[in-house]
């Protein structure tokens, strides 16, 4: 059943085994709210991990906002990604107090850890490196967020010794 009214998109979502179901629903209850796409965008989010080049034509369709100004909101906000993620999203925070309390150190040790560059997923997907502008804890500089948990006051080594102990954990978890 094609409750939107936009069946021949969904065939774009091929290459990418996506189910619709979830994205059926919350457009369902937000396309007639005016000014609801950010929200959307969010859900959609929340529940895919990303927002895929087809999703967001698929929005666009059915939310009859045009597609420029859907991808568009979507590449402005830094609060959206258009590229899936690793298991565990590193957020490191460049803002003044850490860049002066050594963010550079820490993003050095990350990269040596995982192997990955800013932007980058490991090739397990287990960790996506993401630097971002201020993650509001300057007292703890420097700082960084993975999957919503805060460490501050970070040094080379125990930053590398956290990122040990969440691969430890997931293959301790692998193993259950």
């Amino acid at each position: 059943m094609d409750c939107c009214g936009a069946q021949d998109l969904k065939s774009r979502f091929n290459d990418i085994q996506v189910d619709l179901a979830e994205l059926d629903m919350i457009l369902a209850k937000y396309k007639d709210v005016k000014g609801s796409l950010i929200t959307i965008l969010q859900k959609a989010q929340d529940v895919y991990g990303y927002l895929s080049l087809p999703m967001l034509d698929y929005i666009a369709e059915v939310t009859k906002v045009n597609s420029a100004k859907v991808y568009g909101v979507a590449t402005f906000y830094t609060q959206f990604r258009l590229e899936p993620v690793g298991e565990n999203l590193v957020m490191l925070c460049q803002g003044t107090a850490c860049h002066v309390n050594g963010a550079k150190t820490i993003e050095e040790a990350i990269v040596e850890e995982l192997g990955v560059k800013e932007g980058e997923t490991t090739p397990d997907g287990l960790f996506t490196l993401n630097n971002v502008a201020c993650l509001g804890c300057c007292s703890l500089s420097p700082v960084m967020m993975i999957n919503g948990e805060t460490y501050g006051n970070l040094t080379p080594q125990k930053t590398k010794e956290i990122l040990k102990q969440i691969k430890t954990d997931h293959e301790a978890g692998k193993e259950a």
